[in-house]
């Protein structure tokens, strides 16, 4: 990192206001367009400028690019961490700063709250067909049949099902876990998980309905975790696995089935994906960040897309907590039980 470029980068106030909003999470080009008020090929150019000066990173997924923030205080290199840390003692102590980054976060809430309501609107429309649309992206029976294989003969324990949709892999795994909770946000979802899951006994099941970015659960409620084609819905997976971290106890297991990589870019339009898959080195990351220890994948070739399963063990260090969890923590730990 050298200072020339690293002070030109941050001469204009633009990217300061994009760094603030990537010290917080990683962001489409597209999002950050729309908060900035500016066009793309115009926004492009200063990303393009805080790549160079190594204050950001890109990453594509299809037709889509992701920026993330190259620098963190306390991290390396020291130049990029000291401006990390101005950047946060600028929003700090500049009032007029703090409050135009402040109005950045709300439109960017705004932003995706509409692409959240539009996923929900999609998810309540095709509940009741949901089975049958999942064979879209591959038959279930090859994938739960090497599920059981990775998650091995040992029993799982207390089992959390996040978005559980019908309830299906619930049931696939009921019968190696003590009790089952089955979480979803859309109620239409779980009226039809209610439904397929009416065989366990009562004090066995528990229907939450609940967000994935701020589980209503205690620390360390759960020995399994289960993430079966959810994670490539959420708009930043870093932030769900944290929080499924934060619900795992030390030991505990984590299990993502969701699509490897690909470009298969009608599947943001026509089925409310947020993410194209990840990759094996992306995947292994975001589980290392939240508190977990990775095992090797499991590659399960489709065509044309294929399934992964990731699965992973926590540690344990604590995963670090996320900005939404601890503004939730304290209204957001009731239960709802069957």
């Amino acid at each position: 990192m050298q200072i020339d470029p690293l002070l030109r980068a941050l001469s204009e106030p633009t990217r300061l206001r994009m760094m603030r909003l990537l010290a917080h999470m990683e962001l489409a080009v597209g999002e950050l367009a729309q908060v900035l008020g500016q066009s793309q090929p115009r926004v492009s150019r200063h990303i393009r400028i805080l790549c160079e000066a190594g204050l950001a990173a890109r990453r594509k997924e299809g037709s889509w690019v992701f920026l993330r923030s190259a620098i963190k205080e306390g991290g390396e290199p020291p130049m990029g961490a000291a401006a990390a840390r101005l950047l946060a003692l600028a929003e700090r102590d500049d009032a007029a700063f703090a409050a135009r980054c402040a109005e950045d976060r709300r439109q960017l809430a705004a932003i995706r709250d509409a692409r959240e309501a539009n996923a929900q609107a999609y998810f309540a429309r095709h509940a009741e067909e949901w089975d049958t649309l999942r064979q879209l992206i591959g038959a279930d029976g090859p994938v739960e049949t090497a599920l059981l294989s990775a998650l091995g003969r040992n029993k799982l324990g207390a089992l959390l099902d996040v978005g559980t949709g019908t309830g299906r892999i619930a049931e696939l795994l009921a019968g190696k876990s003590s009790h089952v909770t089955a979480l979803d946000k859309s109620p239409e979802m779980l009226r039809i998980a209610r439904a397929r899951l009416q065989s366990l006994p009562p004090e066995r099941l528990s229907l939450v309905q609940g967000d994935f970015t701020a589980l209503p659960f205690a620390d360390g409620a759960f020995d399994t975790l289960m993430f079966h084609q959810v994670l490539h819905y959420a708009q930043e997976p870093a932030t769900v696995l944290a929080e499924a971290a934060r619900v795992t106890r030390k030991d505990g297991r984590i299990a993502v089935v969701d699509l490897a990589a690909h470009e298969r870019e009608d599947l943001r339009e026509r089925h409310a994906h947020a993410r194209l898959g990840f990759a094996d080195d992306q995947m292994a990351a975001l589980l290392e960040d939240a508190g977990f220890t990775p095992d090797a994948p499991v590659t399960l070739p489709g065509d044309p897309l294929t399934v992964k399963i990731w699965t992973a063990r926590r540690t344990d260090q604590p995963a670090p907590q996320t900005t939404a969890a601890n503004d939730t923590e304290s209204n957001d730990r009731k239960t709802a039980t069957s």
